[in-house]
């Protein structure tokens, strides 16, 4: 396990959106299980990560980082490229 160096939370995430300029749209899912029937359930959040160099491409599994607010909607940083989409 890495070593946390701040307090900063991280995810990793599935890039869904590479339409807009240094901001790429990524998809984190996590499963929980059903408090009453134990089912287990997926759950899934979208946020919109900073990318300063535009090289998240869509299908692409990525790491986020909290951060600083960047914009109205952007609280998130791409720091990883863990796995990229192949092309067919």
């Amino acid at each position: 396990m890495t070593e946390r160096i701040n307090r900063r939370r991280k995810l990793l995430a599935t890039v869904v959106s590479d339409k807009m300029n240094k901001t790429r749209v990524v998809r984190v899912a996590w499963r929980s299980k059903h408090a009453k029937y134990e089912k287990q359930m997926q759950h899934s959040a979208k946020y919109k990560a900073h990318d300063e160099n535009n090289s998240a491409k869509i299908g692409d599994v990525v790491e986020i980082m909290e951060s600083r607010p960047i914009s109205k909607d952007k609280r998130w940083i791409i720091t990883n490229i863990v796995k990229k989409e192949t092309e067919k």
